[in-house]
């Protein structure tokens, strides 16, 4: 077997240090790894001094207003990566995780050693409903998360039910050439060094990339999904995976969130063969976070579960 790859992990974090130390504690066992963490503007003051110090762990300096639904979320993403690259080391892999995460299944350093070239991201089929969600420049007031029956969300509804009908309120004035694709998925993502490389690249010499989507809906749903999908290495795009089990909401009011993840998921969580969770809370269920913090770390082999019933 190839030896086990070394892994930039960036972190978007928010709340819940000691958890969030204890998935970093995961992350760099073995010092095969150095994590990248970014602490949203509105928790960094309580959380920059109570984050793990360790030689493999880098805590940034900028930090943003994360808000859901806005570009806020795309540029967490792409200070992060700039920073891995400006590190100068040479990583092989790059993975995107939130402070909410944990490893739940051993043996990924390895997996990864044997899929080297592998982009692994989860993407959807796009759709009229939801391109509506790029081809407007919504409103800053209606990027937001608000409440089930709060009027902005209601607006917010109202706005695409016109766009379906075909009367575009806030047209997007951005140009978006005809040759691109859109795609969306999953936040999250695990790529190649390479792919990081190409992505910065990208968008340094294509500023029309990232202004179009500047004011658009859930950004960080499309934006490195279609740059990636409209790239050379499309063909190495594992289109329903990113490596990470969660479980969507079927209540009203939870469908666009994943629920927090508790004893009773155990043996989903370890019946999915996936190698991280989303999303655990220490508030709601501190046995959980144990269980999964004292059973696995990232970097150890474990060759009964590295490849059995993944489906790439």
């Amino acid at each position: 077997m190839d030896s086990p790859q070394r892994i930039a992990y960036i972190l978007q974090v928010h709340k819940n240090a000691d958890q969030i130390n204890t998935f970093i504690k995961q992350l760099i066992k073995g010092n095969q790894a150095d994590v990248y963490v970014h602490i949203d503007k509105k928790s960094y003051d309580e959380l920059k001094d109570k984050i793990i110090k360790n030689k493999n762990v880098y805590i940034l300096d900028t930090s943003i207003d994360c808000i859901w639904g806005d570009f806020s979320q795309v540029e967490t993403t792409l200070i992060l990566l700039k920073k891995v690259i400006k590190s100068g080391v040479k990583y092989d892999f790059v993975c995107l995780r939130s402070g909410q995460d944990l490893v739940v299944k051993e043996g990924f350093h390895d997996f990864l050693a044997e899929n080297k070239d592998s982009i692994f991201l989860a993407l959807k089929d796009v759709t009229k409903f939801n391109l509506g969600l790029m081809h407007m420049n919504w409103p800053k007031v209606t990027r937001k998360r608000y409440g089930i029956l709060h009027p902005i969300r209601i607006y917010r509804r109202l706005i695409q039910s016109l766009y379906r009908s075909g009367i575009n309120l806030y047209p997007n004035k951005n140009t978006f050439p005809k040759k691109f694709q859109f795609y969306v998925g999953s936040q999250w993502f695990t790529i190649p060094m390479e792919v990081a490389l190409y992505i910065i690249d990208f968008i340094d010499d294509n500023e029309w990339y990232y202004h179009y989507f500047q004011d658009t809906m859930c950004p960080d749903e499309w934006f490195f999904q279609t740059l990636i999908m409209n790239s050379p290495y499309k063909s190495n795009v594992i289109t329903n995976n990113n490596l990470l089990f969660l479980i969507w909401g079927k209540k009203f009011g939870e469908t666009n969130s994943p629920i927090y993840l508790t004893m009773n998921n155990v043996e989903q969580i370890e019946n999915s063969n996936q190698f991280f969770g989303r999303k655990f809370d220490e508030s709601i269920d501190k046995e959980v976070v144990s269980y999964f913090s004292e059973k696995t770390v990232a970097t150890v082999s474990s060759k009964e579960t590295q490849l059995k019933g993944l489906t790439i």
